[in-house]
């Protein structure tokens, strides 16, 4: 048996010493096999003490007993005036109830779902509906244009907050400048074929995409996001192989390398063949001199003549 003291009350040496009268009452309340041994007794006030037993059921496990005892002035009989079972220290516990219109989070609202709109909602602020006096409200309404919406037919409009929490959330999304898409992009929506304008003041910082192509197909975009999907994005023309012809891009530099080899050693060839006749053409012109010189050698003169042959 432990004390801790709760308050600053007299300690009650009848109530603390009642143990096996508080016992007996959590007995009686939820059977003996769920209760455990004493574990400390408590003072809540004058002459109100609480005395705790450990809960011995599978489906409570770190949660106690607590039995709430108190004795009349001058009187020496306890009495039992509660018995609670109370979740200990590493209880397993619910967590802190919350309302329904705060645990509904975007995206749980499904087929039939009805998820109504306080009617104090910041995003909402009056509309103008057909019987509402349209002069009265314009004269009230702002120099810009763009700040006011008149709403003919709805009850409520978008109010600046609720416009720019929605500003807010599209820009950090998906389809937002910051995303991975966005990063990776070399052009934005802004100068896309497939953006589709938007009309009021939404309409100078986000449009519509209608490229199906791309992961952001009918959704609200930033001007600023981008993807690969851009409408001019063009890839720069590449000869294409002949069908059936696949190259590398070193069987490529082979073969043009071998084409400049060739090309290069028919040239050679042909000088040679040109230098060859040239050669050849001199040393036949000089042959036949020679032998015009042997003849003209052979033939005799006048002067070699003997005068009885003459």
């Amino acid at each position: 048996m432990s004390l801790i003291p709760a308050t600053d009350a007299k300690r009650d040496a009848a109530l603390v010493a009642a143990i096996d009268q508080a016992r007996e009452a959590v007995v009686l309340e939820a059977g003996s096999e769920l209760v455990g041994e004493h574990l400390a007794v408590v003072m809540e006030g004058e002459r109100l003490a609480t005395h705790t037993f450990a809960c011995l059921s599978p489906a409570y496990v770190g949660w106690q007993w607590a039995v709430t005892l108190a004795r009349a002035p001058r009187a020496k009989t306890v009495t039992v005036t509660e018995v609670v079972l109370l979740p200990g220290e590493g209880a397993l516990v619910a967590p802190e109830w919350v309302p329904w219109s705060d645990r509904v989070r975007p995206g749980d609202l499904g087929p039939g779902d009805v998820l109504p709109t306080s009617n104090d909602d910041p995003r909402l602020v009056a509309g103008l509906t057909g019987h509402a006096d349209l002069d009265g409200v314009a004269s009230r309404a702002p120099v810009q244009p763009s700040q006011w919406e008149i709403g003919l037919g709805r009850i409520r409009v978008l109010s600046p907050i609720g416009r720019d929490d929605a500003a807010d959330r599209w820009v950090e999304g998906d389809f937002g400048p910051g995303s991975a898409m966005a990063k990776q992009a070399t052009l934005d929506c802004g100068t896309c074929g497939f953006m589709l304008p938007m009309d009021g003041p939404m309409g100078q910082q986000f449009a519509v995409c209608a490229n199906e192509m791309s992961p952001a197909d009918g959704h609200v975009v930033a001007l600023t996001f981008g993807c690969g999907a851009h409408s001019e994005a063009f890839v720069a023309p590449q000869d294409e192989p002949e069908a059936g012809e696949v190259l590398s891009a070193e069987q490529a530099g082979a073969d043009e390398l071998s084409e400049v080899t060739e090309s290069e050693d028919s040239a050679d060839v042909a000088d040679i063949v040109v230098e060859s006749d040239a050669v050849a053409g001199a040393d036949a012109d000089a042959e036949a001199d020679d032998v015009a010189d042997v003849v003209a050698d052979l033939e005799p003169s006048d002067s070699d003549v003997e005068p009885d042959q003459a």
